[in-house]
């Protein structure tokens, strides 16, 4: 019998970003602080472990790192800016699908415990608090503040010690990503594939290809199978 349900965010309770939106986004950025556009799409995509894992505390400081590294000297408003754009498309991306708060709602009111684990850059849990899924989720476990990233077993273990429960009483549902599903099932969590259609058709997840689990095809069927 599960005790809890623990959620991966980005593709399971949130959309996906698109590539087209990730460019556009470093694009704009990089016009703001008078940078090359390729060398600054280079040097984001080459820290994204650093942003994943909290070497950078915010974004702003990823941003200045670049900077340096690309011998730019922005003003404050720059940077300022710059890191705003940043915010406005993951606050955007933090929009809970169409059935995500009703799924969340009817699991905490049958008694289970609802968790989150996220391999996210600190713009996430900074805004985490204006989502209503912060209402819902009782213990979110960002990967740039715990210096973890999945599939690592640890940050799966912290998220059950977080909610007090054991990893073989936990389902976990994720689009695939990170190869966090394989992660889940070593710990002894049974772990759950969501690919909606839309993003099944849009978005390339190589890794869940082969994927011989359970799988949904949305939130409301999480509902089934506890």
């Amino acid at each position: 019998m599960y005790k809890a349900v623990i959620f991966d965010l980005f593709g399971t309770l949130i959309d996906c970003i698109s590539q087209r939106e990730h460019e556009k986004l470093l694009e704009k950025m990089a016009e703001i602080l008078s940078a090359p556009k390729k060398d600054f799409q280079r040097l984001w995509a080459d820290t994204h472990q650093e942003r994943a894992t909290g070497v950078f505390p915010t974004i702003k400081d990823n941003i200045i790192y670049l900077c340096r590294k690309l011998g730019l000297a922005p003003t404050p408003d720059q940077v300022e800016a710059a890191t705003q754009k940043r915010l406005d498309l993951i606050k955007k991306a933090l929009t809970p699908r169409p059935d995500a708060v009703k799924t969340l709602s009817e699991l905490r009111s049958r008694g289970l415990r609802v968790g989150l684990i996220t391999n996210c850059s600190p713009d996430v849990p900074e805004l985490w608090g204006e989502t209503v899924l912060s209402n819902l989720v009782e213990e979110p476990v960002f990967s740039c503040r715990v210096s973890l990233i999945k599939p690592d077993a640890r940050i799966y273990l912290l998220a059950c010690e977080k909610l007090g429960v054991k990893p073989e009483t936990c389902l976990y549902v994720g689009d695939g990503g990170s190869h966090e599903l394989t992660g889940a099932a070593r710990v002894g969590m049974s772990p759950v594939l969501i690919r909606v259609p839309e993003e099944a058709e849009n978005v390339i997840r190589r890794d869940v290809d082969d994927w011989e689990g359970r799988r949904v095809s949305s939130l409301t069927q999480i509902l089934s199978l506890v």
